[in-house]
């Protein structure tokens, strides 16, 4: 399992318009083949500048790459990501074994 997580800022200057825009082409990456667990979430800390995060897992790295590289998501990226992102955090994870104590 690989879970792909991307938690972000976006731009102040946006619109209630532009954030509805933005979060509606979030919304429409989880009907890319292999997401599972697609959540759209806001981040509620004070403890750092960021304001939401998107989380999705895969059951493998192929199915990852078919989804970064899928022409959804690359459109995504170029209209929507680039125009209305601040700041990201990317993070990849796969689980890990832990030794029984």
């Amino acid at each position: 399992m690989l879970r792909h997580s991307v938690i972000l800022k976006l731009k102040s200057s946006l619109t209630e318009y532009e954030k509805q825009a933005f979060f509606e082409a979030v919304d429409a990456l989880a009907s890319i083949p292999y997401v599972q667990k697609f959540e759209v979430l806001k981040q509620i800390s004070p403890k750092n500048k960021f304001e939401y995060g998107i989380s999705m897992e895969f059951d493998s790295q192929e199915h990852y790459d078919t989804y970064s590289n899928h022409p959804q998501h690359v459109a995504f990226v170029e209209n929507f990501w680039m125009q209305n992102v601040e700041d990201f955090l990317e993070i990849d994870y796969v689980t890990v074994l832990t030794p029984s104590l």
